[in-house]
């Protein structure tokens, strides 16, 4: 299944996207989730939520779905309670100067006021002259998981999506620590929707691109990660308690030739564009603040 949350007639809902020979669709799945309507509370009713979904997706008739265009797609966990975020993690990304893959992974923080949708702004405040995009597969929590071990990891995933960690790198030089730089208003797009994992059997088997104003800036494989999803919330399990909602986004790969050949980094009017399949392309414009 494809969910989403959305915006419509003024009201924040969640639902599933649905391909038809006639267009895409949005069967409204909101009421599913009681007093507290959400991604969040949806994914907290574990797996009797998601077959609740199902069954509304056999049930819908033709009638009942909201056609795509009438609704804006937002983020489809637009405030995780985490959003865990990994630097270093591709074989051809692992750092400056760096030869051999690091021991451990490197974690840091984003926060959910870096969330938005596709299609809406990126914003640039004045303050920083270099902000650049990381493509990255986003890994989304389905379960409460304390002490997870790698075999049973999967098991407590709801699904993947996609997440632009986009970057004040001036801010982010600044210290050793990254959160600083990372942590702009508007610096964390995600979606546009949330795949469960029946549809992505494999997250280590797909493609992942970028293209800035339609030229490719970024692509590689998930094969090529250093650190699994497994071992990621096996890892931080040992640490943290993850909850349903929250969000591990799994690293960015290295810049293709022509992004070294070009000017670093996006400025307003430019537009970000990110691919993997199943999952869609998310697509944000970038735009100055104020």
């Amino acid at each position: 299944m494809k969910l989403v949350t959305f915006l419509y007639e003024s009201q924040t809902r969640i639902g599933a996207l649905v391909s038809l020979e006639s267009g895409e669709y949005i069967c409204d799945c909101t009421s599913i989730c009681g007093k507290e309507p959400g991604m969040i509370a949806l994914l907290s009713l574990g797996q009797p939520g998601l077959d609740a979904v199902q069954a509304r997706l056999r049930d819908a008739n033709r009638h009942a779905l909201i056609p795509r265009k009438e609704v804006i797609l937002l983020a489809p966990v637009p405030r995780p309670g985490k959003i865990i975020c990994l630097g270093h993690n591709y074989f051809d990304h692992m750092g400056i100067g760096r030869t051999e893959p690091p021991e451990f992974p490197t974690f840091f923080g984003k926060f959910a006021n870096t969330v938005i949708g596709p299609d809406q702004p990126v914003l640039i405040p004045s303050v920083t002259r270099e902000v650049d995009y990381e493509a990255e597969l986003a890994v989304v929590i389905g379960r409460t998981a304390r002490q997870v071990s790698q075999a049973d990891a999967y098991a407590y995933i709801a699904g993947y999506t996609i997440f632009n960690d986009v970057s004040a790198r001036d801010y982010q030089k600044r210290t050793s620590q990254w959160m600083i730089g990372k942590n702009f208003d508007t610096f964390g797009p995600m979606g546009p929707v949330l795949v469960t994992c029946e549809e992505i059997p494999d997250p280590h088997d797909l493609d992942l691109s970028l293209t800035l104003n339609k030229l490719e800036m970024q692509r590689t494989h998930t094969s090529y990660m250093i650190f699994s999803i497994p071992f990621l919330v096996a890892t931080l399990s040992e640490v943290m308690t993850l909850e349903p909602g929250d969000v591990i986004s799994t690293g960015t790969p290295a810049k293709t030739d022509l992004a070294r050949q070009v000017e670093p980094g996006m400025k307003a009017g430019d537009v970000v564009s990110i691919t993997i399949e199943p999952i869609g392309t998310l697509t944000n414009p970038i735009a100055a603040r104020g």
